[in-house]
């Protein structure tokens, strides 16, 4: 498993494909208490043609580090990267917050990005009062609560609640200054005004149940990006892990398609 030092942290990640393809690589960035490995379907499948490149976030699976205070920061990290790696221009793939990282990325550094897919994610976190001060005064709870209970909101109806358990388990395993750090990150992140600043051919997969980031705030980002295409799937926020062959034929067709 290759490691980078980044500002304080050591970034796992991986880097496979052939590394001659014609195409651009892919970079998956994935979500909040999350690691690289939500992305086990997608790099299967599309390691075999072309780069795949995915990385644990500062805190999260094998990465070291604190947490920080804007996604800006977590940017920062998955450019360092490419530029360790030489990646000029990438497909860039993000799922929540990961989709968040995306955006800044394909916001403040265009050129980097070839064409992005956002993963259940937003440009800006909306809430009626009443569901703001309930999110605030749920962070006063013991922590492992406070974990359980947004991963367990994550899935859709029906998803084995086994599975659900592991998850919540790994999530908490998650340094607990990272988890609410971040929580604070991500509540603050807020580029909806720019979404029409988006230039670059750009997918969207949101889950039809996503209880965590609505579908309807997600149409609302939809709506202003200019070449956005959106799909939405049977899912809730988990799509790489409650649909993973699905997303990832969305995203073959989408990478298939021609500019």
């Amino acid at each position: 498993m290759p490691q980078l030092d980044v500002d304080g942290a050591t970034l796992a990640y991986d880097d496979e494909g052939p590394r001659g393809a014609a195409d651009a690589p892919v970079v998956f960035v994935h979500g909040w208490t999350a690691d690289r490995h939500r992305w086990d379907h997608q790099l299967a499948h599309f390691s075999a043609a072309r780069r795949v490149i995915r990385l644990d976030l500062r805190g999260h699976g094998q990465s070291t580090g604190a947490g920080v205070r804007t996604i800006a920061e977590l940017a920062r990290d998955v450019l360092a990267l490419l530029d360790h790696l030489g990646v000029e221009r990438c497909v860039l793939v993000g799922h929540s917050m990961g989709g968040m990282v995306a955006q800044t990325i394909a916001l403040d550094h265009p050129a980097r990005v070839e064409r992005m897919v956002l993963v259940g994610t937003i440009g800006r976190m909306t809430y009626s009062r009443g569901r703001g001060m309930l999110m605030a005064a749920s962070t006063l709870v013991p922590f492992r609560l406070f974990v359980a209970a947004n991963i367990r909101r994550a899935f859709a109806p029906g998803y084995p609640r086994e599975e659900i358990r592991a998850h919540v388990r790994a999530s908490a395993a998650t340094p607990r200054e990272v988890v609410m750090t971040l929580y604070g990150a991500m509540r603050a992140f807020d580029v909806l005004d720019r979404a029409g600043e988006i230039s670059v051919p750009t997918l969207i997969v949101h889950g039809y149940h996503d209880v965590q980031l609505p579908l309807r705030q997600m149409l609302r980002m939809a709506k202003a990006c200019p070449d956005a295409v959106v799909r939405v799937l049977n899912a809730g926020h988990e799509l790489p892990l409650e649909r993973p062959a699905e997303l990832t034929g969305a995203l073959d067709a989408f990478l298939a398609a021609k500019p």
